[in-house]
């Protein structure tokens, strides 16, 4: 079995992945938030922090690319094999914001099956590195995967990530299962599940359902509950003093690289929006943490809330 972190933007990042390598049970793989690729481009500063080698140290990291354009996604593939040592990238098919498919990338891409095959071919046809891909099953119907998966077969991909949900659920309905069988039947190359894995009773109920799957990704279920994957593969409980370590680490290197309060405040928010319902009685910490307009606030919500609540002993098993 193998555990994949996902990307998340504004989440995952850096300052994240090394925070959960840290305390929490290692990923096997961490797969940046997507870099957008441009022609003749050129990495933002906040793009090399993200894939520099020195902030990522003792992590196996997959920098993720957007694109619709061939040259694009080689000449930024390139940027990352020659001047940052990577020789794995991994192709955002899966996007389902409206910014991003509107423009044609990300899952809006997969609306575009002949374009997709020509991409798909003059980047495998050219490229020195191995390319996994994260995908959805399409755009508006089921039907779309079939077409999808005669594509997909076509190529040396080095791992075909799946999130089983159209672009048009965006994350509601329920991760359609059985278009991952399909992917089983038709593809033989290494599969990787994503998709509402946000407890151990999700993982279970999933692996009774798909008994050969070996690689799992996880995203939203993971940053709400940085302990998951610990309990799952190794049956240790999350614990607070954990969780409090955990999210001084990041509160700590985002105050170091980051200017002014308010940007600092702007990406813890986004952290608790995830982490709070790990908490009992959480709604009132969860409203003041949102209305913190300086760091004291913060810090003093913070520990009230570590200090008054616990975490749900039931949040991993069964919430």
């Amino acid at each position: 079995m193998k555990d994949y972190m996902a990307p998340m933007e504004g989440v995952t990042n850096y300052i994240y992945r090394n925070a959960y390598h840290h305390f929490y049970h290692p990923m096997d793989k961490y797969f940046t938030p997507f870099i957008s690729a441009k022609p003749n481009k050129r990495f933002s500063i906040k793009e090399i922090r993200e894939v520099s080698p020195e902030n990522n140290k003792g992590l196996y990291v997959v920098p993720q690319i957007l694109t619709n354009n061939p040259e694009d996604f080689m000449e930024t593939a390139n940027i990352l094999k020659e001047e940052f040592g990577y020789q794995e990238v991994n192709l955002n098919l899966g996007c389902p914001s409206g910014t991003v498919t509107a423009k044609g990338k990300g899952s809006g891409f997969l609306g575009e099956p002949e374009k997709l095959d020509s991409f798909l071919d003059k980047i495998f046809s050219q490229s020195t590195m191995e390319i996994s891909i994260k995908t959805r099953i399409g755009t508006h119907y089921e039907e779309d995967w079939e077409y999808l998966l005669d594509i997909y077969k076509k190529y040396p991909i080095k791992e075909l990530i799946i999130h089983p949900r159209l672009q048009k659920d965006y994350y509601g309905n329920h991760p359609r299962i059985e278009a991952f069988k399909m992917a089983q039947k038709e593809l033989h190359i290494p599969l990787c599940y994503n998709g509402d894995l946000f407890t151990v009773k999700d993982y279970k109920n999933l692996t009774s359902k798909l008994p050969e799957a070996d690689l799992f990704m996880y995203g939203r279920g993971l940053v709400a509950n940085p302990g998951l994957v610990s309990f799952i593969r190794n049956g240790k409980m999350p614990d607070k003093n954990t969780l409090r370590k955990f999210h001084d680490e990041i509160y700590d290197h985002y105050r170091e690289i980051l200017d002014g309060e308010r940007n600092v405040l702007f990406r813890m928010k986004e952290l608790w929006n995830y982490m709070a319902p790990s908490f009992t009685n959480y709604e009132k910490y969860a409203k003041k943490i949102k209305k913190a307009q300086n760091l004291h606030s913060y810090e003093n919500t913070v520990q009230m809330l570590f200090s008054q609540q616990d975490l749900y002993s039931c949040s991993f098993e069964n919430m």
